[in-house]
């Protein structure tokens, strides 16, 4: 229990350990994956990328000027099928039309390169950005080993994103990025807040945090940015490319969500976890509400405050996935950056009783979380975002009481950064 309370346990050996067995896994399953597939079908009949099979049919139908017929599921599911064949299943498009001025360069490439510069671009621009986040502890310390690659490179997230061919890598990105910038250039912050614009269901805690802070600059180019890049859209695709846009929303919130057409163990939200406890829509919705209203509070409890700034960024984080009823598993790749987050706060700070065990837990979530609920109705992958989010919340008052009573940090357990 002393192990776990101070997170002795998490040696440098071990981190890099875990890191390295799980990654060679991933590699093993990729090659296997990829050697049983037969063209751009894998063994499954699914093409491979699968839910990347999606954004390239909307690229290809906005390049050839149908773009509004990318929210009509029979025209983009014949385009999927012309693409991969008949028998595939249909992944369904329900992303605004922001994100096709992705999806559209990309549609340009033969699918096995799009899919194959999409993911190394995204993974890229993760990396890049969660080193940015540990950046000056290396830097402080003097050590020239990039430890944080290990655990950062096999977060399990990426692995699930990957075999999807998703955008958490790229969402994951932009959050970090914004929340890094934020406190020294916040128009260029704004900017990177107004990019995640295709991720709608996170955008709901994002405002009250800048609000709250007074970051009147980086509200003002968010919103630019939005404004800009539905013009750039409409420019691009026309403009009814936004009413069946708008007119596929109740669709959408009926599948996906109300419906769990992607299946309930798949999110990682307290409404999937009702549903999949056999709740009502009227009792999720409640849950929900209370869960997003009580995350909304405490994000702008933190940030009206003198916290730290690594933990207001992590808590945002966290917040916007708890906010959310469609945070899917592969979304969970979003929460690396605010583990990262934490980590940072921990090593300049020192960590208190069980942060680094939560931490740790927290990462691995997402290895078991859809199987887990999947097979024992338990909402892994949320109890993980819940347990984060308390932490938070935890080490924001904690630090407020020594504040005032002139006893900060002499309570936790100060660690070297692993060399």
């Amino acid at each position: 229990m002393e192990n776990l309370r101070t997170g002795a346990w998490l040696t440098t050996e071990r981190i890099r350990g875990y890191s390295l067995m799980l990654l060679g896994f991933y590699v093993i399953a990729a090659v296997a994956w990829i050697a049983l597939s037969h063209g751009l079908i894998d063994l499954h009949g699914k093409p491979l990328g699968t839910d990347f099979s999606s954004f390239y049919a909307a690229g290809s139908l906005a390049l050839e000027g149908r773009a509004a017929e990318v929210y009509d599921m029979a025209a983009h599911y014949a385009r999927e099928q012309q693409i991969f064949g008949a028998g595939i299943p249909y992944y369904a498009w329900f992303y605004p039309p922001f994100f096709l001025l992705l999806a559209a360069p990309l549609a340009l490439m033969p699918y096995p390169i799009a899919l194959a510069v999409w993911q190394a671009a995204t993974l890229a621009f993760y990396l890049g950005v969660i080193g940015a986040i540990l950046r000056p502890l290396r830097q402080a310390r003097g050590s020239p080993a990039a430890i944080w690659i290990f655990p950062a490179l096999a977060f399990p997230a990426i692995f699930i994103n990957v075999g999807h061919g998703q955008n958490g890598l790229l969402t994951a990105g932009l959050f970090g990025a914004a929340l890094l910038t934020l406190p020294t250039r916040p128009l260029l912050s704004g900017l990177l807040f107004g990019c995640l614009a295709y991720k709608p269901q996170f955008a709901l805690v994002i405002p009250v945090a800048l609000i709250v802070s007074g970051h009147w600059r980086a509200v003002a180019a968010a919103a630019f940015a939005v404004i800009v890049l539905a013009l750039v859209a409409s420019l691009a695709f026309g403009t009814d490319v936004w009413f069946a846009f708008l007119a596929s929303t109740d669709m959408s919130r009926r599948l996906l969500l109300e419906q769990g057409s992607v299946g309930f163990e798949k999110l990682q939200s307290v409404f999937a976890a009702v549903r999949m406890w056999g709740g009502g829509l009227p009792l999720a919705y409640v849950a929900q509400g209370l869960t997003s209203a009580a995350t909304i509070c405490g994000v702008a409890w933190i940030w009206r405050g003198r916290s730290d700034d690594n933990l207001k960024a992590a808590t945002l984080i966290i917040a916007a996935l708890l906010a959310s009823p469609h945070t899917l598993d592969y979304d969970l790749t979003i929460a690396a950056p605010a583990l990262a987050f934490l980590t940072a706060l921990g090593f300049a700070r020192g960590f208190r009783d069980f942060e680094i065990s939560v931490l740790a837990a927290a990462w691995a979530s997402p290895l078991l979380a859809r199987t887990v609920a999947g097979a024992t109705g338990i909402p892994l992958g949320a109890i993980a975002l819940l347990a984060l989010y308390a932490l938070a919340l935890r080490r924001a008052w904690r630090d407020r009481q020594d504040r005032r009573a002139g006893t900060a940090n002499l309570r936790m357990h100060p660690r070297g950064l692993p060399t």
